[in-house]
Parts: C-alpha cells; sequence; structure tokens
C-alpha cells in the first residue's frame, strides 16, 4: 500500500476542522477571562487598602492610627499568627481585622496566646467561623442590623462618653458572665465587651468595622467610640492576615478531607446521587441497545491500518506483539495436532512444534512467547519471522 492511499484513507481531523469543533469553547473561555479582569478592574479601587491603618483611602484606617499616635499609643502592623501570638501582652490591644480568614488551628493558637496575656483583643465583625474558638460563649443571630447608628444602651462608659456610633451590622447572643452587651438593634447587641475568666483582660466583639473607616470616623461618636477601645492599652498592634502567611497552610497532621466543611462533603454526596439518579433515569427513557447495520461496508484492510495507527501512537508494540504472538499460536496448534484450549500453553505448542519441525525448541520459545520487541524495526522483524514460521508449517 502506497503512502498516498495511506494519507487518502486517514481519519484524523484536519487544522481546520480541530478549530471549528473548538471554537466555540475558546470563544467562551475568552469572554470569561475578558470578565473576570473587568470586574476585577472595577472592584480593584471600591476598597484598596480596607482597614489598613497606613491606607489614608476611605475604607482605610489611618486617620485613627494618627488620632492614636497623638495620644501617644504606638500602632504596629502584622500579618502572620507568629507575630500576633507574640505581641500579645498586658499592655498591647491586640485587633484582628478578618477573624473569619483564619483557619481553625490559628484561631485555637490566637486564643491561647489572647487569653492569658491580660491584653484586650479586639474582633472585628467576627461570624460563626471564628467566634466560637476566639470569642466563647458568643454565637451571632443570622438576622443583621439594618440600622447603622445605634445608641449604647449601657453601662459601658466607652461606650456612654462615645454615644450613638455606626456600630450597626452582625448581632451577637452571648452566655459569658459579665459581659457589657452595647448598640442593641431589635434586643440584641452589636457591640460586646467579655472579661476574661482570670486577669485584667477582655474582648471586644465588634459588629460592622465602619468605626475605624476613614470617611467615617469624623461622624456621629465613631471616633470617641474607636479611641477608647482601641486606646485603652499603651501599644496596638493590628493583625491583618495574609495569605503569604505559611501557617494558614499548616494542616496540624489532618488530611485533606479532615480540611473539607461537612457541607461540601454532604453536598458532593447529593450530586452523586443526582448523577446516578439521571443516567437511571435516562438509561429508562432510552430503552436497550438496538443493533444496527452499518451504513458503509468496512474493508478489512482499513480496520488493520486503524487499528495498526493506533498501537503505533500509543507506542504499544507489546500488545502489537502480543497480538501477532497470540494470531500466530492460535493457527498453529492444530497444524501440530495441539487442541485449540492448549494453544497458548508452551508446554503443549512448543513440543509439538519442535517434533514437526525438527528444529531449535529454544528459538521456538524466544519467538512465540518471548519478550517484547524493543523498537519498530524489532516489531517488523518479529511479524516476519511469524510469517515465516507458519509458512514452513504449513510446507512440511
Amino acid at each position: 500500500m502506497t503512502e498516498a492511499t495511506l494519507t487518502s484513507t486517514s481519519a484524523s481531523p484536519t487544522a481546520r476542522q480541530t478549530w471549528t469543533r473548538a471554537r466555540g469553547v475558546v470563544l467562551a473561555l475568552v469572554i470569561l477571562l475578558v470578565t473576570a479582569v473587568v470586574i476585577a478592574t472595577v472592584r480593584s479601587g471600591a476598597q484598596h487598602g480596607r482597614l489598613d491603618p497606613r491606607s489614608a483611602d476611605p475604607y482605610g484606617s489611618r486617620a485613627v492610627a494618627e488620632l492614636l499616635a497623638d495620644e501617644g499609643i504606638s500602632t504596629r502592623v502584622v500579618t502572620t499568627l507568629d507575630q500576633a501570638r507574640t505581641a500579645a501582652d498586658s499592655d498591647t490591644t491586640l485587633l484582628i481585622a478578618a477573624p473569619d480568614l483564619l483557619t481553625k488551628r490559628q484561631q485555637t493558637l490566637l486564643h491561647t496566646a489572647t487569653e492569658r496575656s491580660d491584653g484586650r483583643t479586639i474582633l472585628l465583625a467576627p461570624t460563626s467561623p471564628s467566634l466560637g474558638t476566639l470569642a466563647p460563649g458568643v454565637t451571632a443571630d443570622p438576622a443583621i442590623s439594618f440600622d447603622s447608628l445605634l445608641s449604647p444602651d449601657c453601662d459601658l462608659p466607652a461606650a456612654q462618653r462615645a454615644g450613638d456610633a455606626d456600630t450597626g451590622g452582625i448581632r451577637y447572643i452571648t452566655t459569658a458572665p459579665g459581659a457589657d452587651a452595647c448598640y442593641p438593634s431589635d434586643g440584641l447587641p452589636t457591640l460586646l465587651r467579655i472579661p476574661a475568666a482570670s486577669g485584667n483582660g477582655d474582648t471586644v466583639v465588634l459588629g460592622a468595622p465602619d468605626i475605624l473607616y476613614n470617611d467615617r470616623l469624623d461622624e456621629q461618636g465613631n471616633a470617641s467610640l474607636a479611641l477608647q477601645l482601641l486606646g485603652s492599652r499603651s501599644h496596638l498592634v493590628w493583625y491583618l492576615p495574609s495569605l503569604s502567611d505559611t501557617s494558614a497552610t499548616d494542616a496540624g497532621g489532618r488530611s485533606f478531607f479532615d480540611l473539607l466543611p461537612s457541607g461540601w462533603l454532604w453536598g458532593t454526596l447529593q450530586l452523586f446521587l443526582a448523577a446516578a439518579l439521571a443516567a437511571l433515569w435516562r438509561a429508562r427513557r432510552l430503552g436497550p441497545l438496538v443493533p444496527e447495520r452499518l451504513p458503509v461496508a468496512i474493508r478489512a484492510s482499513e480496520t488493520v491500518e486503524g487499528r495498526a495507527r493506533l498501537y503505533r501512537k500509543a507506542n504499544a508494540r507489546d500488545r502489537a506483539a502480543a497480538a501477532l504472538r497470540s494470531t500466530t499460536r492460535t493457527r498453529l496448534a492444530p497444524l501440530v495436532g495441539v487442541p485449540p484450549a492448549q494453544a497458548h500453553a508452551p508446554e503443549a505448542l512448543l513440543p509439538a512444534l519442535s517434533a514437526h519441525l525438527r528444529g531449535d525448541g529454544q528459538a521456538l520459545q524466544s519467538l512465540l512467547f518471548g519478550p517484547p520487541p524493543h523498537d519498530d524495526a524489532a516489531l517488523v522483524s518479529l511479524a516476519d519471522q511469524l510469517d515465516a514460521l507458519e509458512r514452513e508449517v504449513r510446507r512440511s
């Protein structure tokens, strides 16, 4: 068969056909990428430097840091768990800007360090992922406060001096003894001060960070409340959790499945059941398989050529050699008086062939049951030798 014939019978798709099939997927990916870039660009400046005491943007907190500096209170920004734990001290206020971003292990280590420090810990807008560890005995109510400006309505001196402030956000429920519950919304507080079980330390849970924003600090009693909460100690450590913190990737000896939330596991199980039910429904709807005639007759030579191309593409010389040897053994067995069931048993086929040809049994062993060829030339040589062996047996 010539090279031109092989080319004309190839079923490989052309570059044009490949592009026609793939252009829809490529177009969808391009649209998705462009949309993501546009959204990222639009939102990139919305809250740049959010709650960063070094940022002068509207959502930054540089203004409150400068006011604290005027009062002689130093502000230091830390971005790792080890820095935050080391800074916890009796004369330090530790502000955790995003407690919900901390892993369970980070929360546990941080709480262990702060509960013994006799300092103040401030949690900004924590919810269920962090409250149970960083503020035991406090839970977040599912319904948030829609009123931003609230009145103190408590005995906490800092809240009474500040008056109305923008604390509306997450509402809390606490069972901690001696807790100050301030700025209630529909009966539930949005600010809690929880004294430590022993010592002079305490934990402040604030339902919204609005009083720390640059553009909200000069409204109502926000500045007064922020300065009193953050300025109760001589040093302020501002903890901004960072993706570069290696402690966030420390699993603590847990496996991958231990790190997955339980909701994901149940969701995966439900998707699996839904897929199984959908497959069962589709199978019953389509009914059993019905054999049908091929629209065209495929020549044996094309089938052989197609399979050979697949073997070559996969570099499956071992399978090709095994197929050649198996077929040869099947045809040789009846010619030398070996039952077809024992055609692939060396102890039955090789003695019969040796007696029939009066040849070398070791050479027949290597030819019919030997190792796979190491390259294409060896495979071609093996095919030629098998053909020669079969012709010799038929002539003898």
